[in-house]
């Protein structure tokens, strides 16, 4: 269930409506606009991000898992309700939101491959409400990318989603710290030599060298702190490259199998599909 599933209103713009899957891929925003009116209460199993665009400061009536917030709502503010979290609204004013909403496992995957940090499975349970003017317009410009729909629209979105998702983790993401796991430092090690040579044959052992730690423990502390092996992160890596590089037209799928460390295109098709549970030629007719 969504935000759009129990809103009294249809949302006036949706992500969905771009064409470019990668764009889409990232994160879901939608933008509302109602009169004063109640959501009922309902758990979802995604996280929601409400940016609040309201010149004028509402009382708002927020049922969180129970407990009742009752406060007033003011531009730029943010609230997160996170995957789990039963939630339930009353406005007292014409409102005008923005909902951006987030995959957990996208969101922690992101943050693997992007930024070489690890979330917990809290993420973004630890301040449930902020004001960020910053992130706060970043949201709005990836609602006015929606609206304008020019072209390159598709490539706005995606730029600005990403850096949206890289502020919003850099400042509110639940970091893991596990002590049988990676350090912070030794993940971004890997992470970091895993960018600089993903084209290449990466070995287990090479890993586990940059990160300083025994071959025979590495797997092992990698696995409880990433959720998968170090190959299969790898691979991961390798199809997220393998996915800008289809968007792009003109470049042939044995070119980017190769380029981004598959043996063949054969290797390519095998591995995407597992992940992304499409072929790479099907994926590039969808973008």
């Amino acid at each position: 269930m969504r935000y759009r599933d129990v809103y009294p209103e249809p949302p006036l713009l949706h992500s969905q409506a771009l064409a470019a899957t990668t764009a889409r891929g990232l994160l879901t925003l939608e933008y509302f606009e109602a009169a004063p009116g109640v959501m009922e209460e309902a758990e979802f199993e995604e996280h929601h991000v409400l940016i609040n665009l309201k010149d004028e400061p509402m009382r708002v009536e927020n049922w969180r898992d129970g407990e009742l917030r009752d406060f007033i709502y003011r531009r730029f503010e943010i609230v997160v309700t996170p995957a789990g979290v039963r939630s339930g609204w009353r406005w007292h004013g014409d409102s005008s939101c923005i909902v951006v909403t987030l995959d957990p496992l996208k969101l922690e995957r992101f943050a693997q491959t992007e930024l070489g940090v690890l979330l917990t499975a809290e993420q973004l349970k630890s301040t449930p409400q902020f004001v960020d003017e910053e992130l706060s317009l970043i949201a709005r410009d990836l609602r006015d990318a929606l609206e304008n729909e020019h072209f390159g629209s598709d490539v706005l979105f995606e730029a600005l989603a990403r850096v949206f998702l890289v502020k919003l983790i850099q400042n509110y993401g639940e970091v893991a710290g596990t002590s049988d796991g990676l350090s912070a430092p030794q993940f971004r090690s890997v992470v970091d030599h895993v960018r600089e040579h993903f084209a290449k044959t990466i070995r287990v052992a090479d890993l586990a060298r940059v990160a300083g730690i025994r071959s025979s423990d590495f797997s092992r502390r990698f696995k409880a702190s990433v959720g998968v092996s170090p190959l299969r992160f790898v691979s991961r890596y390798r199809v997220e490259r393998a996915k800008k590089l289809l968007a792009q037209r003109g470049t042939t799928l044995t070119s980017i199998a190769l380029g981004c460390g598959f043996s063949d295109q054969a290797h390519l098709t095998r591995v995407f599909k597992e992940e992304v549970r499409t072929t790479p030629k099907a994926y590039r007719d969808q973008v």
